[in-house]
């Protein structure tokens, strides 16, 4: 007979606190909460209240569950509490989900595509997806997550939790989840958001003696008072307050008819303490004998299983019939022992995993061994090949059975599996359980494949001193040529993780074991890899091959390659190679060896590291790399690198023509793949693509979309490109104030300790100071660029180097037509942005060397070729212009008259009042702009503040002093300030400190 409550007893808090999150979410406020108690202590009874009143609600519910089996299935919780909503509502089709699609693959097999799986390189890609998802299945009404048992789940399902459970304050997202008080990283997690106040930790007790029995009434619908004194005793000391334990003892005492109903209420028999049961094995061994054998074997087995079970296994193991099968499960189910898997079809599941636990505990230990030697075999000799899960349960069995050996062979290959599939947390996981099992012959091996599925999953440290107490091998052997090859593995690790030194003896060793001659792949990635080794801070070649010394890691991902656009975001690094000819035609040996050889990623590697080495003879040669990688990646059906090669491509493309087509075409190729990571890389890419081309609005909605989620994820690198992209856009609109702010924040972000800085000086600081009309302080930042690249060799294409610094100096005439052309000479001198600053450099040349045609012929070349970047070809007019009148050739006055629209148009005033200035000195009409009313705050336009010191007040957030105004705005100190009275006696200000933060407050109001 089943005894279960149908109401919940003595959990009045824990609902309330429920009830209260529920609440929350309503209001679009996020909550965790954690249930942490013994096993049968009532946390899924709460979890299905939390179901029943968030479906009242109208919330979505997903609700899934770890395996107990001991079973390692990466993100098993996740997938299955997707599936338990999209099973009935279908999956959802919103637009603004499909760039999440492939990240969610792994979860919702209804969003995989053929092909290439393109799963997510990270956890936290699969997290972010995640969080989105469940932000707009909660967009109405909330949603509810649900998940049982953490304790039992996989590494990567806690690190999706973690990111969630961070995440999820400002969205309408309740995450409920239960585990019980074992050590673990489920455990971990919980006790570190409780600290950080990520969560809400409910630790559930043992019930009081009063709700013992309250809940012994409400399972026998009696009033508790009506429960007979000896029952309630026997049960309170029994079960401890369990609640499960309460129920199973309870039900013991009926099946026996030592507590029945009679007419005068329920009353219990008489007998001795000893036939009592003393524990819960005990109950569960009275009930099995109760019940037929086919019935009690099916049950037997099935425990031996886990708590929850496979038909199809169970068969294999059993033996029976279909029709026998079924059979005994319906009776099995009908006796309250087992119930359906709701989440899958084929699976059954014991009604608590206490009930297979004391199931097998009640066999002898030679009973239990035996039953468990059969089911391994069975497993095994189906006939059926073994997926992980197999392994895994085949591996419990052997283990249970006493064959230490075989089951460390089966968590050994298991583990293997995971690590190629990407699961580098569950690979952890099961080789470290294969570890201290293995035969002494195997467990050298088992410990190689631990070390490079720790330096995979992030652990690099736990990897090398793994992979240093590894015991010695002899040289050129076939262990020695493995363990080789573990060494490479672990170098190119290192050498991700800019690790020089470690890198460096992983190299060495790898080279020691393989010797002079290695095999031509081995040699071949010995190659690579050293050749990225040597591009690392303070590395030097260590197997005279590499490129030289500096620093070629790029934007900080596991392929370690930057896009190699000259753009900043993860550039290449490095001093040219000490040889480069040499280096080129080592490395280019070790991509044909690896493409003979079938290693198409060490073959990606090296074409990659190609591209890097052949800038300097310019970028057709290094696209030629580039397209190599990308045919083979596609050949080989590489997405990730793929998608790599198309990123560098199209960025390179955009940097040498000012198009962007192609960087939009990797986009989208990067987010088909789901590679969330990457696609905020080329985000930040096409962030400042739009910057340098005008387009605000694009730039800023890019950069609202990505900035704070790259920050999310801890992709620093696409972080502080993306805020250095903001802060370039407010120097390009001449907003000292919001470049100020945003350079802030990039400094915070560790901008000033990143390959940025060059960028950071010129292409922000510097051209912005342009815009103010300082151009000693623009030249200050071009300086200050170069003499960082002097101290930190490098690619930076962008600084100003090759473009903006040569026209500042020729105009100052401080260079000649040798510096140009070395400039001209140089990768960085054929980009579009470079050369149209060249080009007028070269016509301002040409003009003093009285060859008005050739310099009219250059403008005419610059006019086509600053056709996409509006802010530059403007500048470029305005700072040519003076040259040209002095020296006598072009159209001065027309380029000045172009510039003063454009830039008063933009709001720029320094320079559109210096343009109106070198017009009047040009002996030219200018006209007066008196529509200028509209940019003015209605405050201030009511008070009668003209837009002449309206040009005034914008600049006093600064604090200027009056001959800083006068020469930003191109007037004299005295109208500055007759203004600057006017401006006093108009806002009512008393002084100029109260004036200038009255302009301060209207900033940020406008801001």
């Amino acid at each position: 007979m089943r005894a279960t409550s149908p109401v919940i007893v003595g959990r009045d808090e824990e609902i309330g606190l429920l009830s209260s999150a529920l609440d929350a979410v309503r209001r679009r406020s996020g909550r965790a909460l954690f249930l942490l108690g013994e096993a049968g202590i009532g946390k899924s009874r709460l979890v299905g209240e939390c179901a029943y009143r968030a479906y009242g609600f109208g919330m979505p519910v997903l609700r899934g569950r770890a395996t107990s089996t001991g079973l390692v299935v990466p993100f098993r919780p996740l997938a299955e509490a997707l599936a338990s909503r999209f099973r009935a509502a279908g999956t959802p089709t919103d637009p603004e989900l499909a760039p999440y699609h492939p990240a969610l693959a792994r979860l919702v097999p209804e969003w995989r595509r053929g092909g290439s799986p393109g799963y997510p390189e990270t956890v936290v890609e699969l997290a972010e997806a995640l969080l989105r998802l469940l932000s707009v299945l909660g967009r109405e009404a909330g949603c509810t997550i649900l998940l049982e048992d953490l304790h039992d789940c996989d590494t990567e399902t806690v690190a999706v939790v973690e990111y969630v459970i961070d995440n999820l304050a400002d969205l309408p997202i309740l995450f409920l989840g239960t585990l019980r008080p074992e050590p673990g990283p489920a455990l971990d997690l919980v006790r570190s958001a409780e600290r950080r106040h990520t969560a809400t930790v409910r630790e559930m007790g043992p019930l009081r003696d009063d709700r013992v029995r309250a809940l012994t009434g409400a399972c026998l619908e009696a009033r508790p008072e009506e429960i007979p004194e000896s029952v309630h005793r026997r049960l309170a000391e029994r079960a401890a307050g369990n609640p499960y334990l309460l129920e199973v003892l309870l039900a013991d005492l009926l099946d026996t008819g030592r507590l029945r109903r009679t007419d005068d209420g329920w009353q219990a028999a008489e007998q001795p303490d000893g036939s009592v049961p003393s524990d819960i094995v005990r109950s569960w061994a009275r009930r099995l004998e109760r019940l037929d054998e086919p019935v009690r074997d099916l049950l037997l087995a099935s425990a031996t299983l886990g708590s929850q079970f496979s038909v199809t296994v169970l068969q294999t193991v059993t033996g029976f019939e279909d029709r026998a099968l079924f059979t005994h499960l319906r009776s099995a189910v009908e006796a309250g022992v087992i119930a359906p898997d709701g989440a899958a079809p084929d699976r059954y599941t014991f009604r608590h995993s206490l009930t297979a636990e004391a199931l097998v505990s009640s066999l002898a230990p030679a009973e239990r061994a035996s039953l468990a030697r059969r089911a391994a075999g069975a497993i095994e000799h189906s006939g059926q090949p073994l997926d992980e899960d197999g392994r895994q349960l085949v591996a419990s069995l052997q283990l249970a059975a006493g064959n230490r050996a075989g089951a460390a062979r089966q968590f050994a290959e298991a583990g293997r599996r995971m690590l190629a599939s990407g699961a580098h947390g569950s690979a952890v996981v099961l080789l470290e359980r294969a570890h201290p099992l293995a035969a002494e012959s195997d467990r050298a091996a088992v410990a190689e494949s631990l070390a490079v599925a720790r330096a995979e999953g992030g652990d690099l440290t736990g990897a090398l001193a793994l992979a240093d107490a590894l015991p010695p091998v002899p040289a050129r052997s076939e262990a020695a040529a493995r363990r080789g090859r573990i060494h490479i593995e672990l170098a190119w690790a290192a050498v991700m993780a800019e690790r020089t030194a470690e890198a460096a003896l992983q190299v060495e060793a790898a080279r020691v074991l393989l010797g002079a001659s290695p095999p031509p792949g081995r040699r071949a990635a010995l190659v690579v890899v050293d050749g990225y080794l040597a591009l690392l801070p303070g590395a030097t070649a260590t197997t005279g091959t590499g490129p030289g010394s500096g620093n070629g890691n790029g934007n900080g991902n596991r392929h370690g390659n930057g896009n190699g656009n000259g753009n900043g975001n993860g550039l290449e690094r490095g001093p040219k190679p000490r040889d480069p000819a040499e280096a080129d035609q080592a490395v280019r040996e070790a991509a044909e060896t690896a493409e003979a050889e079938g290693l198409p990623v060490v073959a990606c590697q090296a074409w990659q590291l190609l591209a890097l080495l052949r800038r300097e003879e310019g970028f057709d040669a290094a696209d030629a790399a580039l397209e190599r990688m990308l045919s083979i990646s596609t050949e080989h059906a590489l997405p990730v690198w793929r998608v790599e090669a198309l990123v560098r491509l199209g960025a390179n493309a955009f940097m040498r023509t000012g198009d962007a087509s192609r960087l939009l075409s990797a986009r989208a190729a990067a987010t088909e793949l789901g590679a969330l990571l990457l696609t905020r890389t080329v985000d930040g890419l096409l962030a400042m693509n739009a910057v340098m081309c005008g387009r605000w609005e694009e730039a800023q909605e890019i950069i609202d979309r990505s900035a704070e989620a790259s920050a999310r994820v801890g992709d620093l690198s696409a972080h502080r490109y993306l805020l250095l992209a903001g802060a370039t856009m407010a120097a390009h609109r001449g907003r000292r104030r919001d470049m100020d702010r945003a350079l802030a924040a990039f400094r915070r972000a560790g901008g000033e300790q990143s390959l940025l800085v060059p960028l950071r000086s010129g292409l922000c600081r510097a051209f912005g100071a342009l815009l103010e009309e300082d151009r000693e302080r623009a030249a200050a930042g071009l300086d200050e660029a170069l003499a960082w690249e002097s101290d930190h060799p490098s690619y930076y294409y962008l600084s100003g180097r090759y473009g903006l610094r040569p026209l500042l100096r020729v105009l100052a005439g401080e260079a000649d037509r040798a510096e140009l052309e070395e400039a001209r000479a140089a990768p960085g001198g054929c980009l579009a942005w470079n050369r149209q600053f060249l080009e007028l450099a070269d016509a301002v040349l040409l003009g003093r060397e009285k060859d008005p045609a050739g310099a009219e012929r250059l403008m005419a070349s610059f006019d086509a070729r600053s056709a996409p970047f509006p802010v530059a070809r403007h500048l470029g007019l305005r700072l040519v212009a003076d040259a040209a009148r002095a020296d006598g050739w072009g159209e001065p006055v027309a380029w000045l008259r172009t510039a003063e629209e454009y830039f008063y148009g933009a709001g720029v005033q320094p320079v559109a009042s210096a343009c109106r200035a070198a017009l009047r000195q040009a002996g030219a009409s200018v006209g007066q702009h008196r529509g200028g009313w509209d940019r003015i705050p209605s405050p201030l336009r009511t008070s009668g503040v003209t837009p002449r010191e309206y040009e005034v007040f914008v600049l006093l957030p600064e604090r200027p002093g009056n001959q800083q105004i006068a020469r930003r705005l191109s007037i004299s100190p005295r109208t500055v300030e007759k203004h600057m009275a006017s401006l006093l006696s108009k806002t009512g200000r008393a002084d100029r400190a109260a004036l200038c933060e009255f302009a301060s407050e209207c900033a940020v109001e406008s801001a």
